[in-house]
């Protein structure tokens, strides 16, 4: 988000036209220091507006999805923890702000889900393992069948992954799922279907975790 995005409604510009107003007649120094403080304000608004920390990773709260009209705004975020490691932040965005992982879920909007990987190397084994038991866990055996197909394609997109890798998710209405890996377009896996069965890994009856899916879902950050 850059400075001319910013929202001259915020309480911060408010608050910097009403000190303006009333200091304009009080001499150099008074104006001087007006414009320090006008501008620590404007650094910090700016920061604030355009992002949102979780263990030390910077979320953008918004982004650009290409195929996708729309800009996607971050609904919330979390960090997905196993045996206390931290294996990666975990971002959801949607065009419009999402509270009920079922209804999400139902209409299935454009989304992106973003993973951070905070952890040193995380093998395509553990990978593949980690997709199909978040299948398996919320998919029925007849849907898991139906899938199984574009599930295999999905797993062989993916390599080891090392801490600062960032992946993709980007569920395009009407095409499927795009995957991209550190930026590189890695393959797309057609269907709605698939796309829906994707997100209830985090989101579904059975989460990775119940803390990730409620935080994915929280109000945790400026929307």
């Amino acid at each position: 988000m850059g400075f001319a995005e910013l929202n001259p409604s915020y309480p911060v510009f408010s608050m910097i036209r009403g000190v303006a107003k009333n200091s304009w007649q009080l001499g150099g120094v008074v104006l001087k220091r007006l414009g320090i403080l006008v501008l620590l304000m404007w650094v910090g608004a700016v920061a604030f507006a355009g992002s949102h920390e979780v263990a030390g990773v910077s979320l953008p709260l918004e982004v650009r999805v290409e195929g996708i009209a729309e800009p996607l705004r971050l609904n919330g975020a979390g960090v997905r923890s196993k045996f206390f490691f931290k294996i990666y932040v975990a971002a959801l965005y949607l065009e419009h702000e999402g509270r009920a992982a079922e209804e999400i879920l139902r209409q299935l909007p454009a989304y992106r889900l973003a993973m951070h990987f905070l952890y040193h190397e995380v093998s395509r084994e553990k990978l593949d393992e980690g997709w199909e038991e978040g299948f398996r866990a919320n998919l029925s055996t007849m849907a898991l069948t139906g899938l199984r197909e574009r599930l295999e394609r999905f797993k062989r997109l993916f390599a080891t992954l090392h801490e600062g890798d960032v992946v993709w998710l980007d569920h395009i209405p009407g095409q499927g799922t795009r995957v991209s890996i550190n930026g590189r377009f890695r393959g797309l896996i057609e269907g709605d279907d698939f796309s829906r069965a994707l997100l209830s890994v985090w989101l579904g009856r059975n989460p990775v975790t119940e803390s990730l899916k409620k935080a994915l879902l929280s109000a945790a950050t400026p929307l």
